[in-house]
C-alpha cells in the first residue's frame, strides 16, 4: 500500500509540475533592444556577441497596409542597394545565441496604416509569409521570433485586428511567435489602446521617454512611478510589461533619460516589483554602443527572485519525474 501511495503522489505531484514548469518565468528581466536606425549600431551579431539582450527588434518595416507596397528603413544596413538578405545568416548567428529577434513595424517616420479588418489580414499574410515561415523573403529565409507593434503615426484603427489575424496564424501553424506593442507612457495610447486591450500581447513596451506627463525627470520619479502602477494594474495578466528606456540623453530629446546609477539604485528596485514586469526596453542600439548603458545595467535588470524560483521548480520538476518514472516501472505488490 505504501508504494501504492508513493506513486500515487509522485504522479499528482508530476502532473502538478507539469502544469507549472515555468520556463516562460527564465526569461524574466531581460533587456529588449531597437536596432537598425543607424548604421553606428554595428552588426547584428555584434550586438548579440554582448551577451546583454534576450529580444533584438528590427526597426522598421515602415510602410504597408491600405495597398502599399511593403518596405523597410534600416538607415544604412541595407536596402535596395544592397537586399537585406544579407542579414540572414546574422539573424540565425543571433538565434543560436539564445536571442529573440523581432521584427517592428511602424517608428515615427513612414507610410503606414490599415483601411479595414481585411486589409489587416492581407498585412498579417505578407508577416507570416515573409518573416516568420522559413520562407524566402526580404531578409532571407529566416523564422523570426516575433513581431513588434511600434504604431505612431495615422490612424488608429484595424491594429487589433491585426494583432487576432496574427494571433490566429500563429496557433494555427507549428510555429508560436510572439506579439509585442510598444505604446507610449500617458495612457490611453492613441494608436495601440484598443489593440493592447485584446490581451494577445505577450509582451509590452511602455515608453516612458519623450513623454513629460509620465517619465523621470532628475530628482522626480513619482510621475514615472504612478504611470509604471497604472501600465502594470491595467495589461492583462498575460501581458509582460517592458520599461521603456533611452540608452542615452541624446536618445530622448524630450527627456525621460535616467543615469545608471539612479536607475540601478532607485527605480529598477521599485518597477521589479510588479508581478508582470518583463525587464528593460531601450531605445536604441546606437545610442547603446555611444553609452555603453546595457554594459551598466545588465547585471541589476533580471528579477532575481523569479529566476531562483524557476531554477528550483525546474529541479524539482526533473526530479520529481524521473522518481514517478522508476516507481511506476516497479510493481507495487
Amino acid at each position: 500500500m505504501a508504494s501504492e501511495r508513493q506513486a500515487l503522489m509522485l504522479i499528482l505531484l508530476t502532473t502538478f509540475f507539469f502544469t507549472i514548469k515555468p520556463s516562460q518565468a527564465s526569461t524574466t528581466g531581460g533587456i529588449t533592444i531597437y536596432w537598425g536606425q543607424n548604421i553606428d549600431d554595428g552588426t547584428l551579431t555584434s550586438t548579440c556577441d554582448t551577451g546583454n539582450f534576450e529580444i533584438v527588434n528590427l526597426a522598421f518595416l515602415n510602410a504597408f497596409g491600405c495597398g502599399i507596397t511593403p518596405s523597410w528603413n534600416f538607415a544604412g544596413h541595407c536596402g535596395d542597394w544592397n537586399p537585406c538578405s544579407i542579414l540572414e545568416p546574422q539573424i540565425q548567428y543571433c538565434q543560436q545565441k539564445g536571442v529573440k529577434v523581432f521584427l517592428s513595424l511602424g517608428g515615427a517616420k513612414g507610410t503606414y496604416s490599415l483601411c479595414s479588418p481585411e486589409d489587416a489580414k492581407e498585412v498579417a499574410n505578407y508577416l507570416y509569409q515573409n518573416f516568420l515561415s522559413g520562407k524566402p523573403g526580404p531578409l532571407g529565409s529566416v523564422t523570426l521570433e516575433g513581431i513588434d507593434f511600434d504604431i505612431e503615426l495615422g490612424s488608429n484603427l484595424y491594429w487589433g485586428d491585426l494583432a487576432k489575424e496574427l494571433d490566429a496564424l500563429r496557433h494555427q501553424n507549428d510555429h508560436y511567435f510572439y506579439l509585442s506593442a510598444a505604446p507610449q507612457c500617458f495612457m490611453p495610447d492613441y494608436h495601440l489602446d484598443n489593440a493592447i486591450k485584446t490581451g494577445l500581447f505577450d509582451h509590452v513596451n511602455v515608453q516612458f521617454y519623450n513623454n513629460p506627463p509620465c517619465q523621470y525627470s532628475p530628482g522626480n520619479t513619482q510621475l514615472l512611478f504612478n504611470s509604471w502602477d497604472d501600465w502594470t494594474s491595467n495589461v492583462l495578466p498575460n501581458n509582460s510589461v517592458f520599461f521603456g528606456l533611452p540608452a542615452s540623453p541624446d536618445a530622448a530629446p524630450s527627456g525621460g533619460y535616467i543615469p545608471p546609477q539612479v536607475l540601478i539604485s532607485e527605480v529598477l528596485p521599485y518597477v521589479k516589483q510588479a508581478s508582470n514586469y518583463g525587464g528593460v526596453m531601450l531605445w536604441d542600439r546606437y545610442h547603446d554602443v555611444l553609452n555603453y548603458h546595457s554594459d551598466q545595467i545588465k547585471d541589476y535588470v533580471p528579477k532575481y527572485a523569479m529566476r531562483f524560483v524557476t531554477a528550483v521548480s525546474d529541479a524539482i520538476y526533473e526530479s520529481v519525474s524521473a522518481a514517478t518514472h522508476r516507481i511506476l516501472q516497479k510493481k507495487p505488490y
